[in-house]
């Protein structure tokens, strides 16, 4: 309840009197009465109903300004618990919250950034998981900004999802890269949760755990949406992509598919979930993208959610609120009283004073703030409100000109039919014009054909003429020669008519046969044209029927028109009252902005006035803690030539840290000199970096001259001036900083040189065994293991290098030998990498058991001699393999011994046994870890026996023996070659003597080089260091450092 900043007096004075702000001040109540109890640091999960009324609230005032005016005042870096709570509940309000929550929370984008980064950095179990959970909603939220079609809840139908990918492979790739990022950081997330839980044994009834597994709920309905769209979309990409260009997205889904199901399977099995929420079961295999038929075979995974029982409600009381502000306890004092106490024993009431001031301030700030968000606030709402009646004009607009289009469309459609019906006209026109013509045609060859007949006539009336004539010329003979010439004249004349008839009736015949085709051709256009007019008539018909419709249709058009130009001018004169309304609120926000800002300029008057006398009391407490720092100095100087203090003495180590805390004491007082020198008004990290330098560089000076008590004469001289020289240059450095003109050039260059001077005759006075820092020690045990694994995997990759050039060059007995020889090698590295990696980790088990709240590094320091044994014994183990793999190389090519593999099959066990006693020198007897390494070890053992078999009977198979056959040589001859033979014996015995007292003088010396490694530590733990003094320790808390402990 704490953690919501009060409301202003202000602001709830001015919302009395009015039932909209009583109702907006009881809402703003509520809403922060469930914002802190749905946020708080207790380890528990956020209940149900509080987050149900923030995400209520959301929908109440359509938008998260309120959640997030409260949000932004929660104490986030205090808590990693505040913190989780906080993005567990953003996390539900965005998807179930108002759609218009996601545009709040990208303007807060930068806050949830900041927050996930800070704890980020920070070793904590929350910290860690706060920081990824923050990664998770910003991801969140730039994908449904950039994609607004997917609502944060993630439910669309398949057909929003096509709609949203459309047909451009590129878009359809990018959707699905950002599907497969969203679904790695929620799967992330979980992941995270579930390896805390791991590492704790934790059971998932505890309130500690189902704080962290509360928001795996969310979690779990964002995957199961997030994978069923991936499916889809990954089918419709292998559509149309070739299956090689997709092989890495199906490489990715196949890993976020294993990681899905596990996490699934974990949360089906927790008794916590099983009562919230109902988690689908996926497939055994993931879908197989390249047989499209596939598609059918996939389920869409459905979470669902039971429906709960009411919970009791419990009563709620607000934080009071008041019209003075509540204040915390009064603020302590400087650092500088806090150490030395109030000069005369008395408080300064100017600090009283100071400090008041500066409440009031604080709260004028804060009241003034309140009034500037809530001003903010009502305008923002008035903005929305104006933007959603634009909107609703912008909507009546595109409905105006929709119709407006389709009323064009509807005159060029009348147009068009106006043209057909003028063609249609047209063809009748054509068709009346067709038909006179066939009746002229038809009367002109009626006329004709009554010429022909009256020609036949003709004709046949010459013809009787001609008949006549003839019978009058047989009958009369007399007038023989006047009838021969009638005779001959009307023969002519009756062949000049017969021409003229046959040339006429020619001239008809053709003229008949153009007038039947002109006819025939007349009569099929006339047919044509009596389809094609019958067809017109039927189509005029409807397009009439059509053209009624859309007259009927562009009144209704017109009407709704007319009706929607009504609505906008309604409209437009609301949105002109809210716009007169909105002027007025912000010109009453503009006077009371004007009337606060006068009043911060009278406090920034009084403020700079309190900042002058504030600039002169610190520099007045800057002179007291210089003149107390010189007092220091000079008292620990004066110990350099005290005769009394020659009792005293102390370690190079000792002194060591002193000079080096000192050393890095500098680097804060130049920091705190180079703030007060920008900035006088504030002298805390001045006054807190001197204090804590005086202090240390006084006590170096002090175990300075006390380690020159047990030191050589020629460095204890030197280490006694060096460290006068120190407090010289210390007391020339302080004497600057009283002076205000020589502040700004005060520097500790030669401070610095003289501590260096002191650090450097600690570090020659140490004993040599010490070089080694413990850093250094327990990283050298780290590496030489790491290094001995890293020997032990190149001689396995050796050996088979080895194994596969023998199979190519040799064959036969010599292959044979080779491959048992080197296959024994190779068991025998694989017994030698296992023992490695359990001695590893029983070597980590006794430094988790046994080194208490220390560091590793501390603990492997402190156990020096055990640690060097296992660093030699490590080492022994990485050469060893080393040369049995040179040993087998050299054998395998002929150019090598059997006998150095048997030697190095000897000094491999050897040092194996090395590391297990190095081993089980601190582990437990009932370490699994223990019986595990011992079972290794034994194992080595008979690897190394079967190395050292193999080579053997190899080195049998392979070498000739000789026959032996002395049959055919003489006594005499016999008699030679034995005394040769027992020559040759008497010097191989002496040079085995010689060789195995060689090889004993090697061991010794062997010995000798370990053992004085592991007791120069001893030299230096026989005689302890005195204890510290707890002054000594004591260290003002403002120049402290994270990384300075107790020496």
């Amino acid at each position: 309840m704490n953690s919501i900043k009060s409301v202003p007096a202000r602001v709830l004075s001015r919302r009395g009197g009015h039932s909209l702000e009583a109702e907006r001040e009881q809402f703003d109540k509520s809403q922060a009465i469930s914002i802190s109890k749905a946020i708080n640091t207790q380890e528990a999960p956020v209940k149900e109903k509080h987050a149900r009324r923030i995400i209520l609230g959301t929908h109440h005032e359509k938008g998260a300004f309120t959640f997030w005016s409260y949000a932004i005042g929660l104490p986030l870096p205090s808590s990693a618990i505040l913190s989780w709570k906080f993005c567990h509940v953003l996390h539900k309000v965005l998807r179930d919250g108002h759609p218009n929550v996601l545009q709040d929370c990208q303007r807060y984008r930068s806050n949830i950034r900041e927050t996930g980064d800070l704890w980020g950095h920070l070793h904590d179990r929350y910290g860690q998981l706060v920081s990824i959970y923050t990664r998770l909603l910003l991801t969140k939220i730039s994908f449904h900004v950039k994609h607004p079609e997917f609502p944060p809840g993630l439910e669309v139908s398949d057909e929003v999802l096509e709609k949203t990918a459309g047909t451009d492979v590129n878009n359809i790739f990018q959707l699905t890269v950002e599907m497969f990022d969203y679904l790695d950081c929620e799967l992330k997330l979980s992941e995270s949760v579930f390896r805390q839980l791991n590492t704790s044994m934790a059971v998932s009834q505890m309130s500690a755990v189902q704080c962290r597994l509360a928001p795996l709920i969310q979690v779990i309905q964002d995957c199961s949406h997030l994978y069923h769209y991936s499916v889809k979309l990954m089918f419709k990409l292998h559509s149309c992509l070739p299956a090689d260009t997709l092989q890495g997205h199906r490489d990715r889904f196949h890993e976020q598919f294993r990681s899905l199901k596990n996490f699934f399977k974990k949360a089906s099995d927790m008794l916590y979930f099983k009562r919230l929420i109902q988690i689908p079961r996926l497939p055994e295999s993931p879908p197989n993208f390249l047989r499209a038929s596939a598609l059918a075979e996939h389920v869409k995974p459905v979470v669902v959610i039971p429906e709960e029982a009411p919970e009791d409600e419990e009563p709620e009381n607000l934080i009071e609120i008041s019209t003075t502000s509540t204040t915390e306890p009064q603020i302590t004092s400087d650092l500088f009283e806090q150490t030395f106490g109030p000069p005369n024993g008395v408080w300064d009431d100017r600090d009283a004073q100071i400090e008041s001031l500066k409440k009031e301030l604080e709260t004028l700030r804060a009241e003034m703030e309140k009034i500037k968000l809530e001003a903010q606030r009502y305008i923002t709402q008035l903005k929305a409100q104006v933007n959603s009646l634009e909107g609703e004009v912008e909507e009546q607009r595109k409905q105006k000109q929709k119709a407006l289009v389709d009323n064009e469309q509807l005159r060029d459609e009348l147009e068009r039919l106006q043209r057909v019906k003028q063609d249609s006209d047209r063809s009748q026109r054509l068709c009346a014009e067709a038909e006179k013509k066939a009746n002229a045609t038809e009367i002109r060859y009626t006329k004709l054909k009554e010429k022909h007949s009256e020609l036949i006539n003709t004709h046949a009336e010459l013809l009787r003429k001609n008949a006549d004539t003839a019978k009058q010329l047989t009958v009369t003979q007399q007038s023989q020669e006047e009838v021969a010439r009638v005779k001959e004249q009307l023969a002519f004349q009756v062949e000049q008519v017969k021409r003229e008839a046959e040339m006429k009736l020619e001239d008809q015949s053709l003229q008949m046969e153009q007038l039947r085709q002109e006819l025939d051709a007349r009569r099929d256009e006339l047919e044509q044209a009596q389809r094609s007019l019958s067809h017109a008539k039927q189509a005029g018909v409807e397009l009439s029927a059509q053209v009624d419709a859309l007259h009927a249709e562009k009144e209704v058009l017109r009407r709704s028109v007319s009706e929607k130009e009504c609505e906008l001018l309604s409209t437009r004169g609301l949105v002109e009252e809210k716009e007169l309304q909105l002027s007025q609120e912000a010109d009453k926000a503009t006077r009371e902005i004007r009337e606060l800002q006068g009043r911060l300029l009278e406090k920034s008057n009084q403020e700079q006035s309190l900042q002058q006398k504030l600039l002169e009391d610190q520099f007045g407490v800057l002179q007291e803690t210089v003149r107390e720092a010189q007092e220091m100095l000079r008292d620990a100087m004066a110990k350099l030539d005290d005769p009394l203090h020659l009792r005293c003495t102390s370690s190079p180590d000792y002194l060591l840290s002193r000079a080096q805390a000192a050393l890095e004491s500098t680097d804060a007082l130049e920091k705190g000199h180079a703030q007060y020198v920008a900035s006088m008004a504030d002298a805390a990290g001045l006054v807190g970096a001197l204090a804590l330098f005086a202090h240390l560089t006084a006590d170096t000076i002090v175990n300075g001259s006390a380690t020159s008590h047990l030191a050589p004469t020629d460095h204890a001289d030197r280490l006694t001036e060096t460290c006068r020289e120190c407090g010289q240059r210390s007391l020339e450095y302080l004497e600057k900083l009283k002076d205000r003109q020589r502040l700004g050039s005060a520097e500790l260059g030669d401070v610095r040189g003289a501590l260096q001077g002191v650090l450097q005759l600690a570090q020659e006075l140490r004993p040599k065994s010490l070089d080694i820092k413990q850093e250094e020690l327990g990283d050298m045990v780290e590496k030489e293991m790491a290094c001995t694994s890293e020997a032990i995997e190149d001689a396995v990759r050796r050996i088979e290098e080895m194994m596969s050039q023998a199979r190519n060059e040799s064959s036969g007995v010599k292959l044979e030998v080779n491959e048992r020889i080197l296959n024994s090698c190779t068991d025998l590295m694989k017994a030698i990498r296992l023992l490695v990696t359990t001695s590893t980790n029983l070597q980590k088990e006794i430094v988790e058991s046994g080194r208490g709240a220390a560091t590793t590094q501390e603990f492997y320091a402190k156990n020096s001699r055990w640690t060097e044994g296992l660093i030699s014994a490590s080492k022994a183990v990485g050469w060893g393999a080393t040369q049995l793999v040179e040993s087998a190389d050299r054998v395998v090519l002929h150019t090598g011994k059997y006998e150095e593999l048997i030697v190095c099959s000897h000094e491999i066990a050897a040092s194996t046994a090395q590391l297990v006693a190095a081993s089980k020198v601190k582990a437990e007897k009932s370490s699994r870890n223990l019986a595990r390494l011992q079972e290794c070890s034994r194992n080595v053992n008979e690897m190394a026996a079967n190395v050292v078999a193999s080579t053997k009977s190899g080195q049998e198979q392979i070498e000739e023996k000789d026959t032996m056959d002395f049959s055919g040589m003489s006594l005499i001859k016999l008699k030679k070659e034995e005394m040769e033979t027992q020559v040759k014996v008497l010097e191989l015995e002496k040079r085995l003597e010689g060789e195995r007292v060689r090889l004993g003088e090697l061991r010794k010396q062997h010995y000798v080089l370990a053992g004085g490694c592991e007791d120069a530590p001893e030299d230096g733990e026989a005689r302890p260091a005195p204890a510290p003094r707890r002054g000594i320790l004591k260290k003002p808390p403002i120049a402290q450092k994270p990384d300075l402990g107790q020496p």
